[in-house]
């Protein structure tokens, strides 16, 4: 099969579904010639750099009979339009009554590890968890990359990606034929029975670097992908623990409130696999700090394969959990 990069993955998918559509159009501050070159200038559109108005000129558009692309960059941007994104585009299906349809796919990009400093690397995903109504996707590999961007440009409402500014340049497999990932449907990276470790976006590539580690010393641990946040994907990660009594969960994004915590939450709150924890889950997540801009300070806030093998010895160490 062909390899292509995560970033032409997700191009790939925009292109094919403008190609089907006419009416999809793409917003953003930077000129995105090669879409512009095919689809044209009316509807690839390089906007001024005033964030709230063009996510929500998306709002508009999608109420409008168009499917908009969005592409925010990074997502420390998408700060100055989060009323228009969490007020307004997660809200307006519900308020409409379920009457309108608001077709729109927001992009963004997260994560550290190129020394781009506190405002340039966050992972803000957990903060838009929040907020009812908006789907959310966190693709971890270039198939997924094109997948799941297939599925958003067919769904009816608004959904918003969080591509991790470190797996750009990443190649992996891609289909040349048409498929789609769907939402709420995670992917076991690798199956094993001693300890679950489930890990979100550029954090599931160090758990399978974990594993493999961990692996030559006779430790089994599988890596679940859940690719989507909203929905998630609860069954393959109860069903998971189950089986192995044991939880870590990874996520470059900050420990307090985060991902990783609720997703603990919905482990320990089902009864039928609590009762089966062995131990303590544990959580493997970026300090509650700004991400800062030193390389070394940098790689001791935020998770890796080091910190990762370190927790799962430590929930194989711990026997029970505590009453």
């Amino acid at each position: 099969m062909r390899e292509i990069t995560y970033e032409g993955a997700t191009q790939e998918a925009i292109q094919e579904e403008f190609r089907r559509d006419p009416k999809t159009v793409h917003l953003s501050t930077d000129l995105y010639a090669e879409l512009q070159n095919e689809f044209g200038a009316e509807r690839i559109r390089v906007t001024p750099i005033a964030e709230n108005s063009f996510v929500g000129a998306a709002i508009g558009l999608a109420g409008s009979g168009f499917r908009t692309v969005v592409n925010i960059r990074m997502a420390t941007f998408g700060f100055v339009a989060m009323d228009q994104m969490i007020n307004h585009a997660a809200k307006i299906h519900y308020m409409f009554g379920g009457q309108a349809k608001f077709p729109i796919l927001y992009r963004m990009t997260v994560g550290a590890g190129i020394s781009a400093a506190a405002q340039h690397s966050v992972s803000p995903y957990p903060m838009y968890m929040n907020a009812p109504g908006l789907k959310i996707i966190l693709p971890s590999t270039p198939y997924d990359a094109k997948g799941l961007f297939k599925t958003a440009l067919r769904d009816m409402n608004p959904v918003v990606s969080f591509e991790h500014v470190a797996l750009g340049g990443m190649r992996g497999e891609v289909p040349q034929e048409e498929y789609f990932v769907p939402f709420g449907h995670a992917s076991v990276r690798r199956e094993g029975s001693d300890v679950t470790v489930v890990a979100l976006a550029k954090m599931v590539h160090e758990a399978l670097e974990a594993a493999r580690e961990l692996a030559e010393e006779d430790i089994s641990v599988e890596v679940i992908d859940p690719r989507t946040l909203v929905p998630l994907d609860r069954g393959t990660i109860f069903e998971s623990v189950r089986k192995t009594g044991r939880l870590v969960v990874v996520d470059e994004a900050c420990q307090t409130c985060g991902a990783a915590a609720e997703i603990v939450a919905l482990v320990t709150s089902d009864a039928a696999v609590f009762g089966r924890l062995k131990a303590a889950p544990a959580r493997v997540c970026g300090l509650d700090v700004p991400i800062p801009f030193s390389p070394p300070m940098e790689k001791f806030a935020v998770p890796d394969k080091v910190k990762i093998v370190e927790a799962v010895r430590g929930v194989l160490e711990s026997r029970s959990v505590p009453s």
